[in-house]
């Protein structure tokens, strides 16, 4: 009896064991991989044409506290987001001149544009220079971009694209899901923006005395987009006040 009940007894151990065997060890934790660092470039195609010239110094200004401000980590902000800055001029002369005066520039790394660089001079080819900002940005191919146009005039000067050329351009723009805003810079018609499809939520006129608030808050809405915080860059009711946008409007109507 007593050896019937041993040999009961081994076998339910073995069968145990062999149950216990047949069943996988639990997976060591593993530590999951660091979530890749986000980032945003930013494109500021600049107009330096004759005209500019009353409103140029405060334009670089606000270019120069852009590229800061866009380096400057926001309230709540949580997660790393990476930043650049591409600075690019233009005008006519016997032709478009567009020169990139910063490319690809961190903030940390940002030397301040001033007069003694560039000063103001010629027309204004609009939809060459929208052309070529967008030529600069697909050539980098950033997952996430924000492309700022500064100008106080209406197109008046383009050799290498149409209007439909440059509407073609910010087509492709969009269908990557960058950004793209039109700043009138103490210039209140929108004529040219509308027309190469750039939305009235992404168009604002800054006026005289603005454009360094103007460009920081931009800065902010632009890590905002980079960051995944905001689904794009648009400016609101407060921006436009502070931008007297009203004003400006009004004067040029």
């Amino acid at each position: 009896m007593f050896r019937k009940a041993y040999l009961s007894a081994a076998l339910v151990a073995g069968f145990a064991f062999a149950a216990c065997a047949a069943r996988p060890a639990p997976a060591p934790d593993t530590p999951s991989e660091p979530e890749a660092p986000k980032a945003v470039h930013s494109y500021i195609l600049l107009d330096r044409t004759g005209s500019m010239s009353n409103l140029w110094d405060e334009a670089l200004t606000s270019v120069n506290a852009y590229a800061a401000a866009v380096g400057e980590v926001g309230e709540g902000e949580t997660a790393t987001l990476e930043t650049s800055v591409t600075l690019a001029v233009f005008d006519a002369q016997d032709g478009l001149q567009y020169d990139v005066l910063r490319e690809s520039i961190e903030p940390a790394d940002w030397k301040s544009v001033t007069s003694d660089e560039v000063a103001p001079r010629g027309m204004t080819p609009l939809f060459d220079a929208i052309g070529r900002i967008i030529s600069t940005a697909e050539s980098d191919n950033p997952e996430k971009a924000v492309i700022v146009i500064m100008t106080d005039g209406l197109e008046n000067s383009s050799r290498e694209i149409t209007r439909e050329g440059a509407r073609a351009a910010l087509d492709r723009v969009e269908a990557k899901g960058w950004e793209v805003v039109f700043l009138g810079a103490d210039f209140g018609k929108f004529d040219d923006a509308e027309a190469v499809g750039v939305s009235a939520a992404q168009t604002m006129a800054v006026g005289k005395g603005t454009m360094e608030e103007s460009m920081n808050r931009l800065a902010a809405k632009s890590r905002s987009y980079g960051s995944g915080a905001a689904p794009s860059v648009e400016f609101d009711a407060e921006d436009r006040a502070v931008a007297n946008e009203a004003e400006v409007k009004d004067r040029d109507n």
